[in-house]
């Protein structure tokens, strides 16, 4: 269930503090908000039935188990009905190794993220991805030398300040 609710700053707060550390305990949150235990543990029920909280999850080093390859790909699509974009969507969401997916502004219609298992993997994918015809005209691949940091968390009390 997603309910829209107008959040202050306690919220923001609360969210920010989450995503920084999902494991943390109510009264460990508690005190970093400024609320006693049993009103934050309210706001966090009342935001994970929101939908704001979408989930939680560990951050795993994936360089300590082996080698990967990470590649963002361009794709531009042949067509773009939004029946094409549909179509090209639940192909990608069905690989494990496509990671993010964006539709975006500009030069070409999707930024994919794929982390694999080497560029044997990556190539073996996109050309399943091609001989299935889901209407893919070209695409461009940047392979990832090397990934100098990358930020788990979004700056939620510096986007939303202004909230009371």
């Amino acid at each position: 269930m997603s309910t829209r609710l107008k959040l202050d700053r306690i919220d923001i707060r609360i969210l920010a503090e989450l995503q920084r550390n999902g494991r943390i305990t109510n009264v460990e949150l508690a005190d970093l908000v400024h609320l006693s235990p049993s009103p934050c543990l309210m706001r966090v029920k009342k935001l994970q039935k929101a939908g704001y909280i979408s989930g939680y999850s560990a951050q795993i080093d994936v360089a300590k188990l082996g080698e990967t390859l990470t590649v963002f790909t361009e794709f531009t699509l042949k067509n773009h009905r939004q029946i094409d974009f549909a179509r090209f969507q639940e192909a990608l969401e069905k690989i494990d190794s496509c990671v993010e997916c964006h539709l975006i502004s500009g030069g070409y219609d999707y930024l994919v993220k794929f982390v694999t298992a080497g560029i044997v993997d990556y190539q073996t994918i996109i050309e399943a991805l091609i001989d299935r015809e889901i209407g893919i005209e070209r695409y461009f691949s940047y392979v990832v030398i090397k990934t100098p940091f990358v930020k788990t968390q979004i700056p939620l009390t510096r986007l939303f300040a202004d909230r009371d």
